[in-house]
């Protein structure tokens, strides 16, 4: 399958996504956005999760299965 545009592209799902923990370190500065920044690192968590359960490293998306 190949994409022709984004709103053909395979996002990854909600139910699909690791659980992402994002900790906001206590500053005395004023406040610059801690808005979504959990969203870039969804990919490379799973990514790092599936490396962790099989040994296979996942180098390019969207992971459409494990390398041999």
């Amino acid at each position: 399958m190949r994409e022709s545009n984004f709103d053909g592209y395979p996002l990854l799902g909600l139910r699909d996504a690791p659980d992402v923990e994002v900790i906001i370190v206590p500053s005395e500065r004023d406040p610059a956005g801690a808005g979504e920044m959990g969203i870039p690192t969804a990919a490379p968590a799973l990514a790092n999760a599936l490396f962790a359960a099989t040994s296979k490293r996942i180098r390019s998306l969207p992971i459409r299965s494990l390398p041999a």
